[in-house]
């Protein structure tokens, strides 16, 4: 089992094309300057123009070579998704595709196309982009897709009869929903590639207690009581980033695997750890993944189209 995995552990990456989403802030950030130091040619896909680019100075400020494209991508609008996908295809490869960007129990909030904004963007943007992209990743043999859940799937459960909180909008339940959207979504799309006998592989990750900007929504009030007693348990973003670089490189990493924090899935050195048996439920899964074909209007390529079998 793969464990103790730091930035350290990251090997040359040259040669190799990575979209980061949500790469100008945070856990993406730091993925995305890690793997930019070991020479990946890195895409950022951040939704503001002027903060991708701030973000891009700042990982040439510590590696000048460091091979950069910005793509202009709003998970919540499906026609930003769309475009962003068709520039990316247009790159000679695609190994990793690192769908981080998300977005932690804002105020009740509705994507452009209506969607719940949790998991309009959470899943749905990113089960979109997976699904568009998927054509380039599998002409580059071994590519990855990471998955970046959160040990909130734990909590949450899937409302088919109400899932843009049209009835009722609690921003927890909404965002462990999410969560659980996305391992879900991890082990579809897994069970799917292997059936087609594609090299493509899908994991996922999460990062524990990290110190980011999601938490922007989240009451002062809250943060203030809690700061003195959780903030010294959190990675800070930098640690945060290890269970997706491990995911997004380490050779021995297997489609269907998951990793997260060492130290009480908490912080520390990344490793493999467990879900819980909702999150591995292959008839939940599929329900989820034609819901989201659905409501998306984008299928995958036709040969993942038909679910696996278990």
């Amino acid at each position: 089992m793969i464990r103790g995995f730091t930035a350290r552990d990251v090997a040359s990456q040259r040669g190799k094309t990575v979209l980061v989403t949500g790469a100008n802030t945070g856990i993406g950030f730091e993925a995305a300057k890690v793997l930019a130091s070991q020479q990946a040619r890195v895409i950022l896909g951040c939704r503001s123009r002027e903060r991708a680019e701030a973000a891009r100075q700042r990982i040439l400020e510590a590696t000048p070579d460091a091979e950069l494209h910005l793509v202009d991508l709003d998970l919540g609008d499906l026609s930003s998704v769309r475009r962003a996908a068709e520039e990316v295809a247009r790159e000679p490869r695609l190994d990793v595709l690192i769908n981080n960007a998300g977005v932690m129990m804002p105020p009740k909030q509705l994507t452009p196309d209506g969607f719940e904004l949790q998991f309009g963007v959470n899943h749905l943007g990113h089960f979109a982009l997976t699904c568009l992209l998927l054509p380039t990743l599998e002409q580059t043999e071994g590519s990855r897709v990471v998955i970046t859940s959160s040990n909130g799937h734990r909590m949450g459960g899937i409302d088919f009869e109400d899932p843009q909180a049209e009835r009722s909008y609690s921003p927890l339940g909404r965002y462990s929903m999410s969560k659980l959207a996305n391992l879900l979504h991890m082990y579809e799309l897994h069970r799917r590639l292997s059936a087609a006998g594609s090299s493509t592989i899908a994991v996922a990750v999460h990062p524990g207690g990290t110190d980011t900007d999601l938490f922007r929504h989240l009451p002062g009030a809250l943060v203030w009581m809690l700061r003195p007693l959780a903030w010294p348990l959190l990675n800070q973003p930098a640690a945060g980033a290890w269970p997706t670089l491990l995911a997004a490189t380490h050779p021995q990493v297997q489609g269907g695997q998951y990793f997260g924090p060492g130290r009480l899935e908490l912080s520390g050195p990344a490793k493999q750890v467990g879900s819980n048996a909702r999150s591995r439920d292959p008839e939940l899964a599929r329900r989820l993944w034609d819901l989201s074909v659905q409501l998306t209007g984008i299928d995958p390529p036709t040969h993942l189209r038909q679910p696996a079998a278990g």
